[in-house]
């Protein structure tokens, strides 16, 4: 079941949501490190993790599922943010450069619908970027944080995925090692434990951050070729001396 939008504010309020932002900040920024001039939609719940690229994208947009809710952002100025329909999504095809998912495809019912509404929506050589809980991690296993709603994937269930809806994967990078447990003690030691999970590749990260690009050439599925309907025989012209009966009518030639 998804959140509710004020749930995830609180959540992002909280000393362990302040820890989650940071990390997952991080990561993001590491594979997107300049987005200058591009145009750039955050679906979800991404104003966490948007305000970062504001100054430097020509737009950013923040676009909230309809289910979940919508909330006023950024704080000042005019609004950036929309309710939507993930599967319609208010958008030009190949109208926007760069796609940021956060609390959106393991909530979803169909994440392939609204990936390849994602595809219809991004540029040639576009690119999305996915946060998604870690199905191995223990940020899934505890639903007390956004983490541990909806459904978890491992790497290869999210790789089928991008590949199903005409994405190629291009980048990966993991998050959020800390146990989620928002006790002082462990989020004084947050730093530590991201830098060790890191270094030595454990498999217990709570998020998974993919970087996918448009595949433009996709898959065109396969059509049958439609056969031509079987014809009647015509009659030819009728022999001297034949005799042609059509219902009660009769007609003797010659």
């Amino acid at each position: 079941m998804a959140l509710d939008v004020v749930d995830l504010r609180s959540f992002y309020a909280q000393p362990l949501g302040m820890v989650a932002r940071r990390f997952v900040s991080r990561a993001i920024r590491a594979r997107w490190g300049n987005v200058t001039g591009d145009r750039m939609v955050g679906l979800g719940y991404p104003t966490p993790y948007l305000g970062v690229f504001r100054d430097e994208a020509e737009r950013t947009l923040a676009f909230m599922p309809a289910h979940q809710g919508v909330m006023y952002w950024p704080t000042r100025g005019p609004s950036l943010a929309a309710l939507v329909e993930t599967g319609e999504l208010p958008l030009p095809d190949a109208s926007i450069d760069r796609v940021l998912c956060v609390h959106l495809i393991e909530m979803s019912a169909d994440p392939a619908e609204v990936l390849r509404e994602v595809w219809r929506a991004l540029s040639a050589g576009g690119r999305l970027l996915a946060v998604v809980p870690n199905r191995s991690g223990l940020w899934a296993r505890i639903d007390s944080t956004p983490f541990g709603q909806g459904r978890p994937y491992s790497k290869s269930q999210i790789i089928h995925l991008l590949r199903e809806t005409w994405f190629t994967p291009v980048g990966w990078s993991e998050a959020l090692y800390l146990p989620p447990v928002p006790r002082g003690l462990l989020l004084r030691s947050a730093v530590a434990w991201e830098r060790a999970g890191a270094s030595l590749g454990l498999p217990f990260a709570g998020v998974h951050i993919v970087e996918a690009t448009k595949q433009v050439y996709r898959p065109a599925p396969v059509r049958r070729a439609r056969l031509m309907p079987a014809l009647e025989p015509a009659l030819g012209p009728a022999a001297a001396g034949a005799r042609v009966t059509t219902g009660e009518m009769r007609c003797d030639a010659g």
